[in-house]
């Protein structure tokens, strides 16, 4: 009798452990919030021969990014397709790539991996969190809200570029390093013809209404130069007109010195030439009686 008990609470105990283990969340039910499900990572990574403040600025941005995983340098520049296949192995859908040119110059690359597309950028006036040193401040991991201004809806390729800095910068709900409020705005505003971003602290005012925007940082100014149909190539989707190369605008920089220089040797030449013409020579006539 004993026996028959034992054999009973066993399978009855089998039974709860089958219907606990059957029991499976359904992803496609209503009730459930889809947002658990999608898996979002950016992969940042930089090319050798990267500055410090660069390097810096590249540091900040991967800490206001939560889902964000880091790689090794990139040696080789000519095969910037390769890190399509990086992003696949990390198992990253996008990818933000520093390319440092002429330990002067530094161009970032926003990337929807593998397929595109690619919007390629170069990044002026770079003021990193320890330099500017705000009194703003925002919890790592708390998700940001995005702002731009009413310019991005205006061209398709300033929409284009809205949609994938979305995608990129936007933390999913729901990820493991992130935390479940928002405290902190990233602002992005069209002026001149380039994109300036701006980090901003949500806290509340007292014995106010209105929320209080504290400015964190860093700072840079995107200026936009081609936008790609694939990952890190492909065909030209569009190419900025009013684009200047760096290297381009350092050679009209040095020929307006060189001009500058040359119009002041022109005009001291000029002035000695004067005051050689206006020397009178002195009178034989005046030194006859001397």
């Amino acid at each position: 009798m004993k026996l028959i008990i034992h054999l009973h609470t066993k399978q009855e105990t089998v039974e709860k452990k089958v219907k606990v283990d059957t029991t499976v969340v359904n992803p496609l039910d209503e009730k459930v919030d889809q947002s658990i499900y999608t898996k979002k990572r950016v992969l940042f990574t930089s090319t050798r021969g990267i500055g410090s403040k660069h390097r810096h600025l590249m540091t900040d941005m991967i800490a206001l990014v939560p889902h964000s995983k880091k790689e090794d340098k990139i040696d080789d520049k000519s095969t910037l397709t390769l890190i399509n296949e990086t992003c696949e192995m990390k198992s990253c859908n996008y990818a933000v790539l520093f390319d440092a040119r002429n330990s002067k110059d530094l161009f970032l690359w926003m990337v929807k991996a593998p397929l595109g597309p690619s919007i390629k950028f170069h990044v002026t006036n770079v003021h990193t969190l320890d330099e500017l040193q705000m009194t703003g401040n925002s919890l790592k991991g708390s998700r940001p809200f995005l702002h731009f201004d009413k310019s991005f809806d205006s061209q398709p390729h300033l929409q284009l570029t809205k949609e994938l800095i979305t995608q990129i910068y936007s933390t999913p709900k729901g990820h493991v390093k992130s935390k479940p409020f928002f405290d902190h705005i990233f602002s992005f505003f069209y002026q001149d013809g380039r994109i300036w971003f701006r980090n901003y602290q949500i806290s509340d005012q007292e014995f106010k209404k209105e929320p209080l925007l504290t400015e964190i940082g860093p700072r840079m100014i995107l200026n936009l130069d081609k936008i790609f149909s694939a990952g890190f190539g492909g065909h030209v989707l569009y190419s900025n007109p009013s684009f200047q190369s760096p290297n381009n605008t350092r050679q009209l920089h040095k020929l307006a010195k060189a001009n500058k220089y040359k119009s002041r040797v022109e005009k001291e030449q000029k002035s000695s030439d004067r005051k050689k013409s206006a020397f009178v020579q002195p009178d034989e006539v005046d030194t006859v009686f001397d």
